[in-house]
């Protein structure tokens, strides 16, 4: 198995050296991503495959069920790194219909680890109950409160001190919500786009 992982790396490697002459010599020697992407852990949903970006183009941190904890040193270490040291502007989080990892958080199974880790999509779908309750089948629940959780993650990584910092310094961050379909192979704007104008705005209103 692990001989047919390393023989496929070796023919995209040749391919991709025959379709663009130097370009690991080029990509060895910086990365200048645009996108900072949140995104599940999910082996059907590769950033850059879905986004259709190449290698060097978008900034990757992955976990189950894209979950935003206030306090992941991972993620906020990411974040960081994306933000100050990377300059990239666009932060998206980006969640999936079908996701394994919201549907364990609304089955009432044990599941180690995972149940700590998947606690804030439990407190969203305590506070939609009464919403999700109303869609025909717990498919669609499922998948509106992966939309929930997509969401509550945008908001969360814009109370992070990193990007109130960033934004007192006149940097214009933006943080995205995208889902995307499984069945479809689309991503979809969940139009809760917010940036330093936003807030401002809600300050002044």
């Amino acid at each position: 198995m692990l001989k047919t992982l390393l023989d496929r790396n070796a023919q995209w490697s040749r391919q991709r050296n025959e379709e663009e002459p130097g370009y690991f010599a080029r990509l060895a020697t910086r990365q200048t991503p645009e996108f900072f992407w949140i995104g599940c852990s999910d082996s059907r949903v590769p950033a850059n495959v879905v986004a259709g970006l190449d290698p060097g183009e978008v900034f990757v941190h992955r976990n189950v069920a894209n979950v935003v904890h206030s306090t992941d040193m991972n993620l906020l270490s990411s974040l960081e790194f994306a933000v100050d040291a990377l300059n990239i502007r666009e932060v998206i989080v980006c969640g999936h219909y079908g996701c394994g990892g919201v549907k364990a958080a609304t089955d009432d199974l044990p599941h180690g680890l995972a149940d700590h880790w998947l606690e804030p999509i439990r407190r969203l779908a305590r506070s939609y109950a009464v919403d999700l309750s109303t869609l025909a089948n717990a498919e669609l629940g499922q998948d509106r409160l992966a939309e929930l959780n997509v969401i509550e993650g945008v908001r969360r990584i814009a109370e992070t001190p990193i990007i109130q910092r960033s934004w007192k310094a006149g940097v214009g961050v933006r943080i995205h919500g995208l889902i995307y379909g499984l069945k479809n192979g689309l991503l979809r704007d969940l139009d809760c786009t917010v940036g330093p104008g936003h807030f401002q705005s809600e300050a002044q209103s």
